[in-house]
C-alpha cells in the first residue's frame, strides 16, 4: 500500500482510502449501450454518413469515432468537453471507441467548429435512418406528433441569442417534435431567441410527414400543439396531408359567445352546490376571418372547486371523437414539459456555448442524437418495471457501475462487483439485445 497516497478518515482511523485499485472504471453500464448500438446497426450508420468538410491527412482521431466519443460522454454524463481530458486513459472509453486514447478537449472543440450545414444534413440522415432500423424491431401502430418549443439560455455573444419576450430571458428559442407515445425526439430545429412559437413550423413539419407517408404508410399520425401553434397555415398542411390534429385556440370573445348556451347549462348545474367541482364539454362550427373554411371546435368549460369563475379550453380539430374525448387528447400532451426537462436536464440540450449559430445547432442535434439512442435503449431492451424512469435514476442504477479490466491475449474482462445491486436486470437486458432482430440495410 502507498503510504503517502492513502486517507484516513478522523472519524474512524481504521477506514482508509487511496486510489491504488488498478484499472478500474466506474461507468462499465455503458457495454450495455455499446452492445445496443451496434446490434442496432448504430455506428456502422454513423461511420457510413458522418464526416465534417474539412479533412487533414494527419488527423488522429476520425470524425464518427469523435461523435462516438461524444456520444458516450452524454450517456454517462459528461457533458462538457473538459471531460474528455479527465478521461483519456479510461479503460472502458478506450475501449468503447477503440483507441489507445480519447480525443481531448481542445481536439473536440476543433471538431465542433469544423461543422456546418452540410453537417446539419449529415445528423438528420443519422436520426432518418436510426429511426428505420428501430422502426424494424417495433413498429408503431400511431405516432402522435407533439409540437413545442423551449428557451434554452445563453451567456455570451453566441449569434442568435436573442430576448424572449415570453420567457423573459436571452438565449434560442427551438422548436421541437416528440411522438408522444413513445418519446422520441422526431425532429429538431434551432431558432434565434425572439421568433414566435410556431414561426417556421410548416417547413419543419414537411420533411417529418414525408418521410412518414412515404416509409411507414401504416402508422396513424395525429397531432398537437398548444395556442402557439394556433395559425391557418397549420390546419391546412395538417388538412392537405391527411392529418388528424387537435389545436388549442386562445380564447376569445367570439369562442365564448358561441360556447354560451353550454356556460348558461353550467351555471344551472351548479346552482345549488358552488364549491364542488363541475364541468360541461361541447361543440360548434367556427371560422375565422384567415381561415380557408368552416372548422370544427370542441370546448370544455369548467368550474374549479370552490370557485365561481369558469375557465374555458377551445381546441379546433378535424377528428370526430367527442368533445370529451378530443379535448382529453389534447390534455395528454402534457407529457412534452416532462420530455423536454429530461432532454435538457438529463442530456444538456442546453451546452449552446458556442460563439457560432451553425456550431450550437450542430450541437443540438447531436445531444437530440443521444438523446433519442438512450430512449431507443430503454424503450427496446429494458425491463418493463425499468422503462417508465428517467435517464437521470437509469445512470444511477445501470450506467454508474465500477469495473475492474482485465486483459488477456483475446479479450478484455470487465469485472463488476458480487454484490451489484441489478445484476439480475442487467443479465436481463443483455439478453433482450441479443436478441433484437433489425433489418440492416
Amino acid at each position: 500500500m502507498d503510504i503517502l497516497n492513502t486517507i484516513s478518515l478522523e472519524s474512524n482511523s481504521c477506514f482508509k482510502m487511496n486510489f491504488n485499485g488498478g484499472n478500474l472504471s466506474s461507468d462499465a453500464g455503458l457495454l450495455m449501450i455499446y452492445g445496443f448500438m451496434r446490434t442496432m446497426g448504430f455506428e456502422d450508420i454513423i461511420s457510413k454518413i458522418f464526416a465534417t468538410p474539412r479533412k487533414d491527412p494527419f488527423r488522429k482521431h476520425s470524425d464518427s469515432s469523435m461523435l462516438l466519443q461524444f456520444l458516450y460522454q452524454v450517456f454517462a454524463a459528461y457533458f462538457t468537453d473538459d471531460c474528455a481530458d479527465h478521461l483519456r486513459k479510461d479503460p472502458l472509453f478506450t475501449r468503447l471507441v477503440d483507441k489507445d486514447s480519447l480525443a481531448s478537449q481542445p481536439t473536440l472543440s476543433r471538431f465542433w467548429n469544423r461543422m456546418d450545414d452540410s453537417t446539419l444534413g449529415q445528423f438528420l440522415a443519422i436520426l432518418k435512418k436510426m429511426r428505420k432500423a428501430v422502426y424494424s424491431v417495433s413498429m408503431p401502430r400511431e405516432v402522435i406528433l407533439d409540437l413545442d418549443s423551449t428557451l434554452l439560455t445563453a451567456y455570451g455573444q453566441q449569434e442568435g441569442r436573442l430576448f424572449n419576450f415570453h420567457y423573459h430571458d436571452s438565449g434560442y428559442h427551438p422548436l421541437l417534435c416528440y411522438d408522444g407515445h413513445t418519446h422520441d425526439l422526431i425532429q429538431i430545429q434551432l431558432r434565434t431567441g425572439n421568433v414566435y412559437s410556431s414561426d417556421g413550423t410548416v417547413d419543419f413539419l414537411q420533411p417529418v410527414l414525408n418521410e412518414y407517408r412515404t416509409e411507414y404508410k401504416d402508422i396513424r399520425l395525429k397531432l398537437r400543439g398548444d395556442s402557439g401553434f394556433a395559425i391557418p397555415a397549420i390546419y391546412d398542411q395538417a388538412e392537405d396531408n391527411n392529418l388528424s390534429y387537435a389545436i388549442r385556440l386562445k380564447q376569445n370573445a367570439a369562442l365564448v359567445r358561441l360556447a354560451a348556451e353550454a356556460d348558461e347549462q353550467l351555471y344551472d348545474m351548479t346552482r345549488e352546490d358552488q364549491i364542488s367541482y363541475a364541468v360541461i364539454y361541447g361543440e360548434f362550427e367556427y371560422k375565422a376571418a384567415t381561415w380557408r373554411q368552416p372548422r370544427r371546435v370542441c370546448f370544455k368549460i369548467e368550474k374549479p372547486a370552490g370557485q365561481m369563475t369558469h375557465l374555458y379550453t377551445f381546441i379546433v380539430t378535424n377528428m370526430v371523437s367527442i368533445p370529451r374525448c378530443v379535448v382529453q387528447f389534447y390534455c395528454d400532451r402534457g407529457g412534452m414539459e416532462n420530455f423536454i426537462k429530461e432532454s435538457k436536464n438529463d442530456f444538456d440540450f442546453s451546452a449552446v456555448s458556442s460563439s457560432s449559430f451553425t456550431v450550437n445547432e450542430n450541437r443540438l442535434l447531436a445531444h437530440a442524437l443521444a438523446y433519442n439512442i438512450f430512449n431507443w435503449f430503454r424503450r427496446l431492451v429494458l425491463p418493463a418495471k425499468m422503462k417508465h424512469l428517467e435517464a437521470d435514476t437509469l445512470r444511477l442504477m445501470i450506467i454508474k457501475i465500477a469495473a475492474r479490466v482485465r486483459y488477456s491475449a483475446r479479450y478484455y474482462i470487465f469485472e463488476c462487483a458480487r454484490s451489484c445491486a441489478w445484476k439480475q436486470e442487467i443479465d436481463q437486458i443483455f439478453w433482450s439485445i441479443r436478441h433484437l432482430n433489425p433489418q440492416l440495410e
